[in-house]
């Protein structure tokens, strides 16, 4: 993917000043859709919000209803062992969905943004949530392993990506083994005014649609119980897939090739891709992008 040239501490100083920092990048190269590097640039600098929103009694209820009553639909799921959010930002939603189900759960997470999963990997310690695994990532190159994760979730992080919901879609479907579980803007159901809105920003639309195309079992497609902005409705689609294949213990894969890793000191070697993705702080950096060609590591292994 080619990066544009961009001065990211000019778009953090006009991100200060209160500037919608997406628009901005789209109307500045000329883009009819948001792609990857404006997403990333936009949250990257928007670190640190989502815990501080947390402090406000009446966000911090409208999440615990949130996610209370995503449990309740996981609780109408296939006994499932694991569960990974696909886009996690700061971890307010997977820690306080945590908190709902039970505690022998395994749990993961990626996120395009390193300055998002460490403030997620800060919030979910301070809620005594220390075995979830983070590292950084995108949509389209997921890296964990084909069928790795029971119940693969995204809650509107599929939102900004409009116009490319397909792929998505298939990379969230290879990695859950039982269910794809999406919260994301109900377009479908929503008003005219909110479909504008929808529209001007590059949200994504016609998820259900999108699932029929590509022959998934959609078992649940209905307006989610909450949402935080009235133009901005959720819905709810529950994907079955049901993949009759075994447990596997490490998850993580090369984001390139989808193979497993090898862990090496300070970083997490693919032997396909004869590269090394370092773990920084201790958060992998498993976008593609991160690796670091090493076609002569095993040469120096164990020197």
């Amino acid at each position: 993917m080619k990066r544009l040239p961009i001065n990211a501490k000019k778009i953090r100083d006009m991100y200060r000043q209160g500037l919608n920092i997406m628009s901005y990048l789209r109307e500045l190269n000329s883009q009819e859709k948001n792609v990857v590097q404006t997403i990333e640039i936009s949250y990257d600098l928007q670190s640190g919000d989502y815990t501080d929103a947390m402090k406000n009694p009446a966000y911090l209820q409208y999440k615990i209803n949130y996610c209370q009553s995503l449990a309740n639909h996981f609780s109408c799921l296939e006994q499932y062992d694991s569960i990974m959010e696909a886009g996690i930002g700061e971890a307010t939603t997977l820690a306080t969905l945590l908190d709902c189900l039970p505690k022998q759960i395994k749990s993961y997470g990626f996120d395009l943004s390193w300055s998002r999963i460490a403030y997620a990997n800060k919030w979910l310690r301070s809620k005594e949530h220390n075995k979830t695994q983070l590292c950084t990532g995108d949509l389209f190159n997921i890296p964990f392993l084909d069928n790795s994760i029971d119940v693969v979730y995204t809650s509107h992080s599929i939102e900004p990506n409009g116009g490319n919901e397909e792929a998505i879609l298939r990379e969230l479907y290879r990695v859950a083994k039982k269910y794809v579980v999406l919260l994301e803007p109900a377009y479908e159901f929503a008003n005219d005014q909110a479909r504008q809105r929808m529209e001007s920003h590059g949200y994504c639309k016609e998820l259900k649609k999108t699932c029929d195309d590509l022959g998934y079992k959609v078992i649940k497609n209905q307006l989610f119980e909450y949402s935080s902005n009235v133009l901005n409705p959720t819905m709810i689609i529950i994907i079955e897939k049901l993949a009759k294949v075994g447990s596997v213990a490490d998850v993580f894969a090369c984001p390139l090739h989808k193979t497993p890793l090898r862990q090496s000191n300070n970083a997490l070697y693919s032997e396909e891709a004869l590269s090394l993705y370092p773990i920084i702080d201790d958060i992998p950096c498993l976008r593609i992008e991160n690796g670091i060609l090493a076609s002569h590591f095993e040469d120096f292994k164990g020197n």
